[in-house]
């Protein structure tokens, strides 16, 4: 479960219009939400407050019903998948997967067992001892993807997951989100601009206009 409270986020600078104003939100346990709104309009900087990138002005960020707003992003229990991957450029696609393992002090012999998980759930295997160079738009998203889920996290966060990749691939890799989240019951936010993903994936539909949140049940 994903909750917001009266989260507010001004860019730094005199006389800055703030980008969230008050955004109160929720979204309910294993359910996946679709993002929308204007670019520019703050859809990543929410993300990156949820998943503690960012520290918000003023307000609460909740998961599972813990207060998290002042945790690291280790702690919050979130995967992140950031616009086009973010793949680091010099580690293997094994070593992209293992990051956050490391990060978190996991036995090596646990590490590499749920790598190969990860890999094969959204079918990367092939691709472990590649460098991100030369691998394809959907394979990057995959990559990242494994990368977020490997952690076991309760709630997902997408931002532009599909934007970089042809339809056909697009195809390929709303299937493979729908079948994630079901198998895993996670909790999805999914930040986009296009209609298609957000009716092909979204039960629950959000807009970011003028600094707040609103919640719909369809797209309009």
């Amino acid at each position: 479960m994903i909750r917001l409270e009266n989260l507010s986020w001004t860019p730094p600078g005199k006389n800055r219009a703030p980008i969230l104003d008050r955004v109160s939100f929720e979204v309910p346990s294993a359910a996946y939400a679709v993002l929308m709104g204007r670019t520019g309009s703050g859809k990543t900087t929410l993300l990156e407050i949820l998943c503690g990138l960012r520290s918000p002005g003023s307000g609460t960020v909740r998961i599972d019903g813990r207060e998290v707003t002042d945790l690291p992003p280790g702690e919050r229990g979130i995967g992140y998948v950031p616009q086009d991957g973010a793949l680091f450029p010099t580690l293997t696609v094994r070593e992209q997967i293992a990051f956050g393992l490391r990060m978190r002090g996991v036995a090596a012999d646990e590490i590499a067992t749920r790598v190969l998980e990860a890999a094969e759930g959204v079918g990367v295997s092939a691709l472990l001892d590649r460098l991100p160079t030369g691998l394809s738009g959907g394979e990057r998203q995959r990559v990242a993807l494994a990368r977020a889920l490997v952690v076991k996290p309760s709630v997902l966060l997408l931002d532009e997951p599909l934007a970089s990749v042809d339809e056909e691939t697009q195809d390929g890799l709303i299937d493979l989100l729908q079948r994630t989240q079901r198998e895993h019951r996670i909790t999805v936010l999914h930040v986009t601009h296009s209609r298609r993903e957000a009716e092909g994936l979204g039960e629950l539909h959000l807009r970011l206009e003028g600094g707040r949140v609103l919640s719909r049940t369809g797209l309009t």
